[in-house]
């Protein structure tokens, strides 16, 4: 059974951002109809119980944000000022609360984040029968990709990730427990990963009339195996990882930054706060910022990035390495896209299906390239 989100009086599926359209005041995305961008039937009445209990006046407008691929987001015009609201499908409301507190203390010591509006109660979280609701000013600005951004820019991005590093870890200013314990890391064998990508094979052999998506899945999936297959002496060791570690933000992909002349106003969705290793986020995101839905990083870019990390923060070359190659082999053993269709119905990812297997194709060809990019100035 995929992970549902119910927000209409039909069940209302994520779906690939390709499948959603806008006529006039209607979005649909194959389920059910969103009048005015916001549920009608049972749950209309849950804007104005949001516009009363956040202190927002009265809703006067909404549209969906069809960008998002795990929570359902608004963008709400009210008789006091614009603001987002975001329907929570992904993650635990008690994680949503604590991480609303973090966004406070990371507002007050400057960083480009939007804290949460508080309900009359004081609250952050508002719920209405089984669903929560969270709501934040609206800020100005565009979602960039990396590869878009001038040098300087990218440099400033990887200064800033290393700041955001560099404030989660002051419990002085922020409630966050000290990141004592090393995180410890599992490895997908290359056994486990051809047993996973064989599953899915199945799963795709099983339907009566395989689509184009699937057909392509299957041809992908054949080829990641003799990949695997021709590199299974290269999975890094399991267990704890070297170098620096402490709270991340966990996504930092292009759609959860804006970009306003040049500067970031706001860092987005702030659901996935996690104690990892500080160089596995530095990898993530120059992957996802720098060319990982085109099929190959920019690596001047990569580079730029990098160094505009260690000019706040040190990390060596050794573990900078270690973690891209970590990566790698976490990209090479894992099927998250695939997993997300057929075993959650969850088509969000869809499109960066064939991206993704382009760029480690890419990467693993020039393994020794990608290295020296991440390792810049080091």
């Amino acid at each position: 059974m995929g992970r549902v989100c119910s927000v209409a009086s039909h069940v209302f599926r994520v779906r690939a951002r390709a499948e959603l359209t806008t006529v006039g005041a209607v979005i649909t995305d194959g389920t059910s109809e969103v009048q005015g961008a916001f549920p009608e039937g049972p749950y209309a009445g849950d804007l104005r119980r949001i516009g009363e209990e956040f202190g927002l006046g009265e809703v006067q407008d909404t549209a969906f944000l069809a960008e998002g691929l795990m929570n359902r987001n608004w963008r709400i015009a009210t008789s006091t000022g614009v603001y987002a609201l975001k329907l929570l499908c992904d993650v635990p409301v008690e994680i949503v609360r604590r991480n609303a507190e973090v966004l406070n203390a990371l507002a007050s010591a400057g960083l480009p984040v939007r804290a949460p509006v508080n309900t009359r109660d004081g609250g952050t979280v508002l719920e209405i029968d089984s669903r929560n609701y969270l709501v934040s000013p609206w800020e100005q600005g565009a979602h960039v990709e990396g590869t878009d951004l001038p040098l300087t820019e990218v440099a400033d991005l990887g200064a800033l990730v290393a700041t955001i590093h560099q404030v989660l870890g002051d419990q002085d200013r922020v409630p966050l427990p000290r990141a004592q314990t090393r995180p410890h890391v599992k490895v997908t064998s290359p056994g486990q990963a051809i047993d996973k990508a064989d599953r899915l094979l199945g799963v795709i052999d099983a339907i009566a009339e395989p689509s184009e998506f699937d057909i392509l899945a299957r041809h992908l999936l054949e080829e990641r195996k003799v990949l695997i297959d021709k590199h299974r002496a290269c999975p890094p060791a399991e267990g704890q990882t070297p170098g620096p570690f402490g709270w991340t933000h966990g996504d930092l992909q292009y759609r959860n930054i804006l970009r306003r002349d040049g500067k970031v106003t706001a860092v987005l969705d702030w659901d996935r706060i996690a104690v990892k290793p500080l160089g596995e986020e530095i990898a993530r995101t120059a992957q996802v910022q720098f060319g990982g839905e085109r099929g190959q990083f920019d690596l001047e870019r990569v580079a730029a990035f990098v160094t505009g990390y260690r000019t706040v923060m040190p990390v060596s070359r050794a573990d900078l390495v270690d973690a891209v190659d970590r990566l790698w082999w976490k990209r090479m053993s894992d099927y998250w896209i695939l997993e997300f269709h057929y075993d959650r119905d969850d088509h969000g990812p869809d499109s960066l299906m064939e991206p993704s297997e382009r760029l480690l194709t890419w990467w693993t060809d020039r393994r020794g390239e990608v290295e020296q990019a991440f390792a810049a100035g080091a």
